[in-house]
This record gives structure tokens, C-alpha cells and sequence, in this order.
């Protein structure tokens, strides 16, 4: 029996690992303290059952776009600092980034996340004995996601 799928074999060596993405803020300053990011879309159907038949099918409703990512705190720097100055104000703070992932061949992923806005739980302090300090964020991205470059094999 022969290998089928020789491709996933060839290019075993270019998959990419955490240490070839970075997130950015808008100014492209890399954000040191964050050591994990993830970004979703959660797509929304409704369900449509014509009449005469059995079948169900879903068509398209909405989509939101979400931006997570776990801080490492070092100091009190600009996230924190305008969330809690969040509840004397009564305005939510807005940010802009960018997250990057690197190519083997110096191609370069970037996709640009526009008025991300604070959405559900945010650690305020999440401190455990023998554990780095680290802060978990969750972000809506009330903008849409701009793709900026594409990774080549």
C-alpha cells in the first residue's frame, strides 16, 4: 500500500507554532506581556423548513467576531488602566490591533481587528501559589477582520 497523501509529509516543516505570531496594538507596537490570542467567528443561521418536505435547511442571519487573549502581568499598563477608569467614566474603551503570523518563506498573516470593545469576563486579578500572574481578556470586534497579507507554502 502506498502513501496516499504526500503532501502533509513534505510540509510537516513548515507548520507554524506560537513563536511565529505576535499581537500588535494599532501604532504596531508588539504587546510584550501577551502570551496566547485566539480570534473567532460565530456565525448565526436560522432554520427555513419548507412545507412538502422533510428537510430542514439554515440560511445565513448574523456574525460576531470575538478576540481573547491571556496577559502576563508585568505592570498596570493601558488595558487595565481603561477598563477600570471605565466605571467612573461610563464610556468603554476601544482598541485597534493587529495579529501576526509569520511565514517560513517571509511571507507574513496579517489580519487587522478594528473597535475591539470589552465583552464578558475580564480578569481583574487571577493570582495562584507557584503560577505566573496573567490576566485573560475577551474582546468583541465590533469592526470588521481586514486581511493585510497571506501565508505562502
Amino acid at each position: 500500500m502506498s502513501i496516499i497523501n504526500t503532501q502533509a509529509v513534505a510540509d510537516a516543516r513548515k507548520a507554524r507554532t506560537g513563536k511565529d505570531g505576535a499581537l500588535y496594538n494599532s501604532n504596531g507596537k508588539l504587546l510584550a506581556s501577551i502570551e496566547t490570542y485566539q480570534s473567532q467567528m460565530a456565525v448565526a443561521n436560522q432554520k427555513y423548513h419548507p412545507l412538502g418536505t422533510p428537510k430542514e435547511f439554515e440560511v445565513f442571519d448574523s456574525y460576531g467576531l470575538t478576540l481573547t487573549f491571556t496577559e502576563c502581568v508585568v505592570e498596570d499598563g493601558e488595558f487595565i488602566t481603561a477598563l477600570l477608569n471605565m466605571q467612573s467614566t461610563g464610556e468603554i474603551p476601544e482598541w485597534n490591533f493587529q495579529g501576526v503570523l509569520k511565514g517560513s518563506n517571509g511571507s507574513e498573516q496579517r489580519y487587522i481587528y478594528n473597535n475591539c470593545v470589552p465583552s464578558g469576563n475580564i480578569d481583574i486579578q487571577n493570582i495562584a501559589v507557584g503560577s505566573i500572574v496573567k490576566r485573560q481578556w475577551s474582546l468583541f470586534v465590533n469592526g470588521d477582520v481586514k486581511p493585510q497579507g497571506t501565508l505562502r507554502a
